[in-house]
C-alpha cells in the first residue's frame, strides 16, 4: 500500500500504532519537564534531532483525540493554562518514532 500524496510504502499498524504511544508520552514527558524522556522518542534523523517539543513553556497538554494513519499522529487537545485549542500533526520514521512536528492553533479567541 503506498501513502496518498507520497508514494511512499506506509508503515504497518503495529508501527502507526506505536507512535501513537510516543506520542502520548511525548506529552506526559513534556508535561512533567523530562527532556530526557522525550528526547528518547524522537528519530536520530536528519529532522529528528532538531524536532523541538510540541507546547509553550509551563502549559499542559489537555488531549482531547488522536487520529493516525500511516505515518502520520494527529493530537487535538487544549493548552492549560492558556486555555487554548491546539493540533499537532507528527511525521513518523519507520520505526515509529517521532520524526517531526507541526502545531496549529485555534484561530478564535481563547474563551
Amino acid at each position: 500500500m503506498t501513502g496518498r500524496y507520497t508514494g511512499r510504502i506506509q508503515p504497518s499498524p503495529v508501527i502507526t500504532d506505536s507512535g501513537v504511544d510516543h506520542v502520548r508520552l511525548a506529552y506526559h514527558y513534556l508535561d512533567s519537564g523530562d527532556l530526557d524522556g522525550y528526547g528518547s522518542l524522537l528519530h536520530e534523523g536528519p529532522l529528528g534531532s532538531d524536532l523541538e517539543g510540541p507546547g509553550t513553556r509551563g502549559a499542559r497538554h489537555q488531549i482531547t483525540r488522536i487520529v493516525a494513519e500511516g505515518d502520520c499522529v494527529v493530537a487535538m487537545g487544549r493548552l492549560t493554562p492558556h486555555e487554548r485549542d491546539f493540533v499537532d500533526v507528527f511525521t513518523l520514521s519507520d520505526e515509529g518514532m517521532l520524526r517531526a512536528c507541526r502545531r496549529y492553533y485555534s484561530a478564535s479567541l481563547p474563551r
